[in-house]
């Protein structure tokens, strides 16, 4: 049944009130009645014409949701983004920027997202079609590298029917690394700090004895372990101190001018001076008329004594250790130290500058070596924008080389102001 509008409602009472008003001015019904029965009949006619629910105005309708992916500027936005961005619609890669390229393939665009990205921890999520609540994150390890570590983020984009994802991956792969040396840092420092520290604590109880403490050829014998243990922790210290002093360097690049070729004949003339037999046999090759370099001279003293120290404890007795300055690439000095000793394998390379890393753990300490010394090489090179390379043949020898930028007036302006 259709309802009267508010117009004929207000019609009807009109019609009433005159009804009524003429009644009481005394008019005839029969003249009353006329346009009563006439202003019925058009409420009945208008009433049955009238459409259902015109009654109320009807609602707008909600504007459709924008397609993103389809605006000009959307490939500018993906591509202002330094980190992996892709568009997945139901499963498969719609867009992807240079740098996801560069990641998973130039090829990826219109691939099944779980083909792109083979990870199972990421193939569970790009493949659902569920709607999402909210974004979801995953943590990847191997995706690029075996080593890298991705924390991909997943939200939804868009209009829901389309099933659309946006993909963000972030490497995390240098925190993880940091965090992980910071840990291997402080259990390797422990540890090499425990262990002579304990044999000292032991060997003081052992004199404590009433007994064991009147032996004087005991009391000597265990004095100067201690000893020994004590400079060991001694060492150990310093080098750590060094170490903390030179990364907090790292990024300030050192202004004075250092001339190596003296700096190379005073470090060659300490080491025959101070080590006996085994000193003797540091030879020295020095260019003539090599220019100066901008450097700390304290530290690159510090990298010399490092590396020569090396070759005086593991070449062979009697073999010589060949220290050379001379001119290298693209303008720079070159630095190198051969020694002709057991060798170092293959495997053992990459990892010679890390902290602590020993080849021969056992041998090392006996030498008494803190495993910091390359280490300590590694960041004084790179605080002064040089390169460093080790080579190595088992059974004949190992050489260091040491490239490092020659003083120029343009590099000395742009360090001071930078």
């Amino acid at each position: 049944m259709n309802r009267l509008t508010i117009s004929q409602i207000i019609a009807s009472l009109a019609v009433l009130l005159a009804t009524g008003s003429a009644l009481m001015l005394g008019a005839a019904p029969l003249a009353v009645a006329l346009p009563v029965l006439a202003g019925v009949a058009v409420l009945l006619i208008t009433s049955q014409g009238a459409e259902p629910g015109t009654e109320a105005p009807a609602a707008p309708a909600e504007p459709p949701i924008p397609d993103l992916a389809a605006h000009p500027d959307f490939t500018s936005l993906l591509e202002g983004i330094s980190d992996p961005l892709l568009l997945i619609e139901k499963g498969r890669i719609l867009r992807a920027n240079r740098a996801a390229q560069r990641l998973l393939g130039t090829h990826i665009e219109g691939e099944d997202a779980r083909i792109a990205i083979r990870h199972p921890a990421a193939a569970e999520r790009l493949a659902n079609q569920a709607p999402m609540a909210e974004p979801a994150m995953v943590e990847l390890v191997g995706l690029g590298t075996r080593e890298q570590r991705w924390q991909m983020r997943i939200a939804p984009l868009g209009d829901p029917a389309q099933v659309r994802r946006l993909v963000h991956l972030a490497d995390h792969s240098g925190a993880y690394a940091a965090e992980r040396m910071r840990v291997d840092f402080v259990a390797n420092a422990s540890h090499e700090l425990r262990t002579p520290l304990a044999g000292i604590l032991g060997f003081i109880e052992t004199l404590a004895d009433p007994d064991l403490g009147r032996d004087t050829e005991t009391r000597q014998r265990f004095l100067k372990i201690m000893e020994g243990e004590a400079r060991r922790m001694q060492r150990l210290i310093e080098d750590l101190l060094s170490l903390s002093r030179i990364e907090a360097e790292k990024y300030r690049a050192p202004v004075s001018e250092v001339d190596l070729s003296e700096l190379v004949a005073e470090t060659v003339s300490v080491f025959r001076a101070s080590h006996d037999e085994r000193g003797r046999d540091v030879e020295m090759d020095i260019a003539p008329g090599l220019p100066a370099v901008q450097g700390d001279r304290a530290q690159l003293s510090q990298l010399l004594h490092n590396l020569i120290g090396n070759s005086v404890k593991y070449g062979r007795p009697g073999t010589p250790i060949r220290v050379s300055l001379g001119e290298g690439p693209s303008g720079m000095s070159r630095i190198c130290v051969a020694d002709e000793g057991e060798g170092i394998g293959p495997d053992h390379l990459p990892r010679l500058t890390e902290r602590f890393y020993r080849v021969d753990s056992g041998r090392s300490r006996a030498m008494g070596g803190t495993g910091l010394g390359l280490a300590i090489v590694k960041h004084i090179v790179e605080r002064h924008r040089g390169r460093l390379d080790i080579s190595s043949v088992l059974g004949k020898g190992t050489t260091v080389s040491i490239l490092l930028p020659r003083s120029t007036e343009g590099d000395k302006a742009a360090w001071r102001h930078g």
